[in-house]
């Protein structure tokens, strides 16, 4: 099955659903107790349900447009925003791709796992 098969049968997934396969995959992978170093990946929930729960994440640190996962892979940073296969970065999001780039860090618009998987050779 060549890649574009993959990426046909991932395209039906939401955001979400590939977002969990990653960091299940991730984590399972690099992640666990006897992985030397352990790695690190993490999501950045930026969803709220109202406007005042917004406004309180706002001040505890929230900021709009960070990626939907980081990862720590043996020394690097990576900043991963999951789309699906239609899916289009915002403003926000392009606005943070530019500052965390402009630091020397990588970032990467993901649709599916086996994409995820080659930026970590990389």
């Amino acid at each position: 099955m060549g890649r574009n098969a993959n990426f046909k049968k991932n395209s039906m997934k939401t955001e979400d659903k590939i977002q969990q396969e990653i960091v299940m995959w991730y984590r399972n992978t690099y992640c666990l107790k006897h992985h030397d170093p352990q790695n690190i990946i993490f999501s950045v929930p930026n969803d709220s349900k109202d406007v005042k729960e917004q406004m309180r994440k706002k001040a505890t640190g929230l900021y709009a447009g960070v990626s939907d996962l980081i990862c720590i892979h043996f020394g690097k940073v990576f900043f991963i925003e999951v789309k699906a296969e239609k899916g289009v970065q915002s403003q926000k999001q392009k606005d943070f791709q530019h500052l965390v780039e402009n630091q020397g860090f990588k970032y990467y618009l993901v649709n599916n796992l086996i994409y995820f998987k080659e930026i970590l050779v990389y």
